[in-house]
């Protein structure tokens, strides 16, 4: 193991491309913060943005901020600069709604293209709310059914029976990475759709849907991208199947020509098919802040120094591995996202322990100690410190408290 002194780390830091996106960012003192893969934290551009947006443009303006502010265009337009991040092409990415609704409106379409199929197929332990959108679709849809099958088999699981592959590009709680590429080549060889949950992996890993020949993708907007808490999702469909897909939801935003009021639906032509609803201003203007940052930021270096974070946490927790802590992500950068979960009997109290020393990180059940590690504004020497207090909480059984072990709502 590498003998890291305060030095060495502040070396890191000095050395880091990135340092200065740090002081663009609010950031309490005497936090150290490790759960942007859960909620970002908030650029020091959002309050004076929204501010503007308020007061000036729907306090001044008012109704006529919608062409004048370019309101109506926000949602092509904020996702543009998202397809930048996920190596989609300009119109592919349209912002709206949440991630659910979205991965609702995507599985949809995608099994009415697919109608001689009849199978979603996903990983077992998938995140819940994925599982939960497509048994509600099975629930919904006479002979369509949902089967789960372990990580091991997923490739040998996909048949000439399986309409779409939803997969989680990064998993929530283990930090696993999928090969995007291999899966969904081996989707397309069955007939299969890819449909890949991006929302543990936009703006802290690499992602490249053209280049992999993604179909269709969904992702949140408040983790990496640091748009706020519910901030709208995303949602992105290849080129070449925009025409074929119709989105279950056909409301008047997703219209050819919304403002001529037609009776008869008649969707457009593009990606703003999957529009529906009005957007929200609020919540696309701060996403736009956040997502303005990581566009800023070289995406080499950005993806490198996530791995970097990861190792060096890894590292410095090894010494943890003697007060029964575990490793549950994977050494190999290629083959995990940009956060790390550890294993321990006692996860809750120790991740409450942490969050009262300022260390922020969170918990996932049963027993999963989880941090996130976001390049634009984390350094070395907070991640070296976070984990030397990991080892002490442990060492001294701090943790071991009745006030760390009552379970608050959100963990």
């Amino acid at each position: 193991m590498r003998a890291d002194t305060p030095a060495s780390v502040r070396e890191l830091d000095e050395k880091d491309p990135l340092k200065d996106f740090r002081a663009r960012f609010t950031l309490p003192p005497g936090v150290i913060y490790l759960d942007g893969n859960s909620l970002g934290a908030m650029p020091k551009v959002t309050v004076p943005r929204l501010d503007e947006v308020v007061r000036r443009e729907w306090g001044e303006g008012l109704i006529r901020s919608w062409n004048d502010c370019d309101w109506v265009g926000a949602p092509r337009r904020v996702g543009d600069k998202i397809a930048a991040l996920i190596g989609a092409r300009e119109g592919e990415v349209v912002v709206a709604d949440s991630t659910s609704v979205n991965l609702f409106k995507l599985l949809m379409a995608a099994m009415s293209a697919r109608s001689e199929r009849k199978v979603i197929l996903s990983e077992a332990g998938n995140f819940p709310t994925d599982l939960y959108v497509a048994q509600g679709i099975a629930a919904l849809s006479p002979g369509i059914s949902v089967r789960t099958v372990a990580t091991d088999d997923l490739l040998e699981a996909i048949s000439d029976d399986v309409a779409v592959l939803l997969l989680t590009h990064v998993h929530y709680k283990t930090g696993h990475k999928h090969d995007m590429a291999r899966f969904t080549r081996r989707a397309h060889e069955c007939g299969a759709l890819t449909l890949w949950d991006l929302s543990h992996s936009t703006g802290a890993v690499e992602i490249d849907l053209g280049a992999v020949g993604a179909d269709l993708a969904i992702g949140c907007g408040y983790k990496y991208l640091n748009g706020g808490p519910g901030a709208p999702a995303f949602l992105y469909v290849a080129s070449r199947l925009q025409k074929e897909l119709r989105s279950p939801i056909t409301g008047w935003f997703g219209h050819s020509e919304p403002f001529a009021f037609s009776g008869d639906y008649q969707p457009a032509s593009d990606i703003n098919r999957f529009l529906s609803g009005t957007p929200p201003i609020l919540g696309l203007m701060a996403l736009e802040v956040g997502v303005d940052l990581l566009c800023e930021a070289p995406g080499a270096q950005l993806y490198r120094k996530s791995q970097a974070l990861c190792s060096r946490f890894i590292e410095w927790t090894e010494p943890c591995r003697e007060f029964g802590l575990t490793l549950v992500t994977s050494r190999d950068p290629d083959a995990r996202g940009s956060h790390v979960s550890l294993r321990h009997p006692d996860g809750y109290p120790i991740v409450q322990a942490l969050i009262a020393e300022g260390i922020i990180g969170d918990f996932r059940g049963p027993d999963i100690l989880r941090f996130g590690f976001a390049p634009l504004y984390l350094s070395f020497a907070e991640v070296w410190h976070a984990a030397a207090s990991l080892r002490e909480v442990l060492a001294t059984r701090r943790w071991d408290d009745s006030r760390f072990r009552t379970r608050a709502r959100v963990t």
